[in-house]
């Protein structure tokens, strides 16, 4: 049986690509999560008048990847004391979020950002959201795999 993970950390077209790597990860899409506008679009989230933030959710296997697994691929693709923004995109939409789906994501998502926090990595505090799910918009089919289709404009490693 597979679980969702939903996490925002900037625009969510590399989010995406960083687990779409990840062995156990069966499926994944963008959208936008933690708003208060039913159904926005792409513009409308740009526009900052809908309160989402631009994510990417994660179906996997728990059998073959743990959530843990997953949430430290999140530190890592992102400067998470980055308040609004992640390089050159700013925004609330462009907010380091955790959206959890249950109880146990919620417990290993707190202790992780401690942990990360208390480790001395950052000398700045860690701003990363920690909320639960709600409603999920898929964002348009132009933006999902994004840097499949359009592999001249994956960012240089």
């Amino acid at each position: 049986m597979t679980k969702l993970a939903t996490f925002g950390a900037g625009c969510f077209w590399g989010v995406e690509a960083a687990f779409r790597k990840i062995k156990g990860v069966k499926s994944t899409s963008v959208g936008y999560m933690g708003g208060h506008f039913s159904n926005p679009s792409y513009l409308d989230v740009l526009s900052r008048i809908t309160g989402h933030a631009e994510v990417a959710q994660v179906e996997y296997d728990p059998e073959e990847v743990s959530y843990e697994t997953l949430l430290d691929v999140f530190w890592k693709i992102h400067d998470p004391t980055q308040l609004n923004r992640q390089g050159p995109d700013r925004g609330e939409q462009y907010r380091s979020v955790i959206f959890y789906h249950d109880r146990a994501q919620e417990e290993s998502a707190r202790r992780s950002k401690l942990r990360l926090q208390q480790s001395g990595k950052f000398d700045r505090q860690i701003v990363t959201q920690i909320q639960p799910a709600g409603d999920y918009y898929l964002a348009d089919e132009s933006h999902q795999q994004y840097f499949e289709k359009n592999p001249k404009k994956r960012p240089p490693k």
